[in-house]
């Protein structure tokens, strides 16, 4: 029982309950990191790989380990900087001690420690199974790791030993009138103080020792001492802070793109700081101020007096007064039967030069559906366009009329027609060059979370300019710079920069779609004018009917729709919640539109609607019509099945049910969209090629980044037997 007793008194121990007992909220930080590196917490993105196998400057090792093992240690002292300041009044004894927060880190090194031992065996395990990394350069990630952690701890504590002997210079003559620091008191109760009782701790030298007694100190001395370390620790975080805000401005420079893993990790430092300065200078008052500053936050932004939304880069967001009205009676307007006409017979133009182009009387046209789903379908679709390409002796881009879809498979699939028409353009490119799809599958998160801490949090708003019109960088602008670099800046053009020779046949027809977070609508982006997609055909002359899909160009012919950048459209087109901000729209009321995904993340809804509207001068100009799909996914819709395997399942499935099928339902409905088109008429083709993992376990993420060994899988999907069969059939069908 003694012995029990003595260990329950332990500080270390102590320390590790009050935290469960006091600090529940700074706990959660933990409990995010550990569950997120045990793969239980956002695995299906990859949320794991980016703190287990950091990137920086594209390349995974000791360096990128060594800035986030910086980052871990900036996150480890802002813990313990802000716990000290919350609790550090419960342990008197540590007052009379030397390098009081040094000691009080040791001893509350439980939780720290045992995440990094976990944290270091799981970094092993997946290094080895996921990104087939030798043993040498796992241990350079270790090393990389525990160096940046040491170093960052050593500087600050050597910031602390400085403050310390400021603090001691300061107080120290006090010491000469003793009765000013010290007078007999009560016995010290500690029962009065939550039972916090030290019988033990660990000192400077990793000694077990027992804490002095205090009980003949002054409690103004003490709080004195403790005062003057609190704000030594509060300086800390202060230049931590300044150090984010130049990292706001130098961010233009690749070398300050920290990898994501550091930015997350710096980001949970500066919210323990936040939560822990709320708590001990309000007290009880944190909760109610802390809700008065949100409101007074959501007053200015109300009033535009602060105007964080993101824009639509090439827009004109300045002519206020032309801006059009978004209510039925004008969509109404730009739909009209007359102007529907006018459009499908542009297109009908934009047709008849396609077929110009082709080599033979009848040829067959291919409509290209690709899916999203991050670089993992970014990878897939480079690859497999590359590789049927190839195949079909460079054929495929001549005879492709038109490509549609979401999100990562956009990326891929407009890099590879920009290539293609710098190609006829006369430039010497080798479009099955594997350096192709290395570079449209590189890290992408990097720049998007540094930029979110660095810049959309802390530093001041900085511009950039795109024609005349200036716009703020934030983790959008970082997306797409870092997009544009990626890919040569051959991404980095206008819609007006390919409207030429979109209408001219030469090139594929890209549409680029994204859903209007207001109602759902489908916002269609392209080159050519496309009222007639507004509205099912059927329904083009019923006004009761309302349009379901808004033509961007028609609407905001007043805001210089064509200069919109193709980086800032496949950004709308790819907007994941939260990882990108929405883009917002210069109408009345103002809307704002997120991922083609929500809507139709194959692209194949956008395919039908197109090819309903043109059936007659299709079958009359070609001789059949395939659809092309490029799937991340199997089409057949059995892999993870919603389960209800526990009390909790049963309370939370019925309200995530839609969230979890939401891609399935999709499928149901537009196979059967499919099925009404074709009524058995072998004029229309359906092929589709698809991502089939070696191991359904080990899917790769959906994600912005993508690891060695998820890479190697994608590729070699491509060689399933199942889509072989597929190809063959396209081979075929483009021989006839």
């Amino acid at each position: 029982m003694k012995l029990l007793k003595s260990v329950y008194h332990f500080f270390p121990v102590q320390l590790f309950l009050l935290h469960f007992r006091k600090s529940q909220v700074l706990l959660l930080f933990w409990f995010v990191l550990t569950a997120t590196v045990n793969g239980n917490l956002l695995k299906i993105f990859g949320a794991d790989a980016l703190l287990l196998a950091p990137e920086y400057l594209n390349q995974v090792n000791m360096l990128s380990a060594f800035i986030t093992g910086i980052a871990l240690g900036v996150f480890v002292m802002s813990w313990n900087i802000t716990t000290f300041i919350l609790h550090s009044q419960r342990f008197k004894f540590l007052a009379t001690t030397r390098k009081p927060f040094l000691k009080y880190c040791i001893n509350n090194s439980l939780i720290p420690l045992a995440f990094m031992v976990f944290y270091f065996v799981r970094l092993i395990q997946f290094n080895q199974d996921v990104e087939l990394m030798p043993s040498l350069g796992i241990a350079g990630l270790i090393v990389g790791i525990f160096t940046g952690f040491v170093l960052l701890c050593f500087i600050s504590f050597a910031y602390f030993f400085g403050a310390e002997l400021t603090i001691n210079r300061t107080i120290a003559p006090l010491e000469i009138h003793h009765q000013r620091f010290r007078e007999r008191r009560e016995p010290f109760d500690f029962e009065d103080h939550f039972g916090l009782r030290v019988s033990t701790y660990i000192n400077s030298f990793f000694q077990i020792k027992k804490p002095r007694i205090v009980r003949h100190y002054r409690k103004e001395y003490i709080e004195l001492v403790f005062k003057r370390h609190h704000i030594a620790a509060i300086m800390s975080i202060a230049l931590a802070f300044i150090f984010l805000v130049l990292v706001g401005f130098l961010l233009e420079n690749p070398y300050f793109e920290m990898p994501a893993a550091a930015s997350i990790l710096i980001f949970f430092a500066v919210m323990c700081a936040m939560i822990g300065s709320l708590n001990y200078f309000l007290k009880s008052w944190s909760l109610p101020v802390a809700i008065m500053i949100i409101l007074f936050v959501n007053y200015l932004y109300k009033k535009e007096i602060i105007d964080p939304r993101n824009k639509a880069y090439g827009l004109n967001y300045k002519n206020i007064s032309e801006r059009p009205v978004y209510d039925k009676k004008s969509l109404m307007q730009l739909c009209t039967p007359e102007l529907q006409r006018a459009d499908s017979q542009n297109m009908i133009n934009v047709l008849q030069n396609w077929k110009k182009n082709q080599a033979e009387e009848k040829p067959l046209m291919i409509f290209i559906n690709v899916s999203g789903g991050g670089l993992r379908s970014a990878a897939f679709v480079m690859n497999t366009l590359q590789k049927i390409d190839s195949i079909a002796q460079g054929n495929l881009m001549r005879n492709t009329f038109m490509i549609s879809g979401a999100s990562g498979g956009m990326l891929s699939a407009a890099y590879y027609r920009e290539l293609y028409r710098s190609k006829i353009h006369g430039k010497a490119i080798n479009l099955y060059d594997e350096k192709f799809n290395d570079n449209i599958t590189r890290d992408l998160l990097n720049p998007v979370f540094t930029s979110m801490i660095a810049r959309d949090i802390f530093a001041p708003s900085q511009k950039f300019k795109v024609d005349q019109q200036y716009y703020t960088k934030d983790r959008g602008y970082a997306f797409e710079k870092k997009l544009g670099d990626n890919t040569r800046n051959l991404l980095n053009v206008q819609i007006k920069d390919f409207a030429a020779d979109e209408h001219a046949g030469k090139v594929p027809l890209l549409i680029l779609n994204s859903v209007v977070k207001r109602d759902g609508r489908k916002l269609i982006v392209s080159s050519q004018p496309m009222r007639f997609m507004m509205k099912p055909a059927m329904y083009r002359a019923d006004t009761a009917v309302s349009p379901d899909a808004i033509d961007f160009a028609v609407m905001f012919a007043r805001q210089q729709p064509l200069n919109l950048r193709l980086l800032t459209a496949l950004r709308m087109n790819a907007t994941f919640p939260y990882v990108l901000p929405n883009v917002w729209l210069p109408s009345n009321p103002v809307i704002d539109v997120m991922d083609a995904g929500l809507r139709d993340n194959f692209g194949q809804e956008t395919t039908l609607r197109f090819l309903e509207n043109f059936q007659i001068w299709l079958k009359e100009n070609t001789r059949g019509v395939v659809i092309l799909q490029l799937r991340d996914r199997p089409v057949d819709n059995w892999q993870n099945p919603f389960e209800t395997i526990s009390l909790t399942d049963m309370l939370v499935n019925p309200a995530t049910m839609l969230q979890h099928n939401w891609f399935k339902l999709q499928d149901y409905f537009q196979i059967d969209q499919f099925n009404y088109l074709r009524q058995n008429d072998p004029f229309f083709h359906r092929i589709g090629i698809m991502y089939l993992p070696e191991k359904p376990e080990k899917t790769a993420a959906l994600n912005l980044h993508l690891s060695g060994r998820e890479k190697v899988d994608v590729i070699q999907s491509f060689n399933n037997p199942l889509n072989k069969k597929s190809i063959a059939v396209l081979s075929a069908l483009l021989k006839n």
